[in-house]
């Protein structure tokens, strides 16, 4: 499927402010970027690079007064999830040297937290992918989600003593009980087609059977419509804007994902 996706996002500056964004569309990962759109008003010198994830991240100082952000692409990306009940668990000795790091506890992920809970909640499933499905499927019907409920990230553990969170919250919890199994696992931020209500997403991955599937806690069907912008260990990683100064939160946020043509 042929995705549009688009973000807008307006700050009210009162002193010359360091930004680093993460706002463009991963060209590398089961999707294919077809054109693009990046625009800065009022036009600010922007830097590139790529971070240790193979995120694409922006540096800008952004000018006094109100300073706007606008993105836009278009995205060919997968019309289902990929799908593999039974899937084998891989033994850490086995795992290739760069998933050795989505195993350890991190900041918002304190998975040395939460071994004998993950245990409880995949008994009786086969281990791998079964167990990860298992912990999808708790978090579904015991993890309230909440749209739009906090605006800072909280850790596994703030989650799992609230017992309800936005969509980043519910998948830093599934990523600890992962690892705590030493399943691999790692946070995913960007666009859904359909999501409700619009906004930017975050679901996560797991590795088993020599590959990475994508679970999603707050969504129920199999549908794709996914479009990656950052990979990371945790939120402290793909954060669409780090901003450095005086705290500055945006006065404008728009969120847009339009199908343009279907497989």
């Amino acid at each position: 499927m042929l995705l549009h996706t688009s973000c807008e996002l307006s700050f009210e500056i009162s002193v010359p402010t360091p930004f680093v964004l993460m706002l463009r569309p991963r060209g590398d990962y089961q999707q294919e970027v077809t054109r693009e759109e990046y625009n800065l008003d009022p036009a600010t010198p922007m830097v590139e690079f790529t971070d240790g994830y193979g995120n694409l991240c922006q540096r800008l100082i952004a000018p006094p007064g109100v300073f706007t952000i606008a993105t836009a692409a278009d995205v060919i990306t997968a019309q289902n999830v990929d799908r593999k009940p039974g899937a084998e668990f891989v033994e850490v000795q086995k795992l290739p040297e760069a998933m050795l790091s989505y195993l350890l506890p991190s900041r918002y992920c304190e998975s040395d937290r939460f071994g004998a809970m993950a245990k409880e909640i995949t008994a009786g499933h086969k281990l791998g992918y079964d167990q990860v499905a298992a912990i999808e499927d708790w978090l579904r019907t015991r993890i309230r989600f909440e749209p739009r409920s906090s605006d800072i990230p909280v850790s596994a553990t703030e989650v799992n003593s609230r017992q309800s969170g936005v969509c980043r919250d519910l998948s830093h919890l599934g990523i600890a009980l992962c690892r705590s199994l030493t399943i691999p696992a790692r946070l995913i931020v960007g666009y859904r087609y359909q999501l409700q209500p619009m906004d930017l997403h975050a679901w996560f991955e797991a590795y088993v059977g020599g590959c990475w599937y994508t679970f999603d806690a707050v969504q129920t069907d199999t549908k794709g419509g996914y479009v990656v912008v950052g990979i990371g260990k945790d939120a402290a990683d793909v954060a669409i804007y780090n901003q450095f100064g005086p705290p500055v939160f945006p006065i404008v946020h728009k969120i847009g994902v339009d199908l343009l043509a279907s497989d």
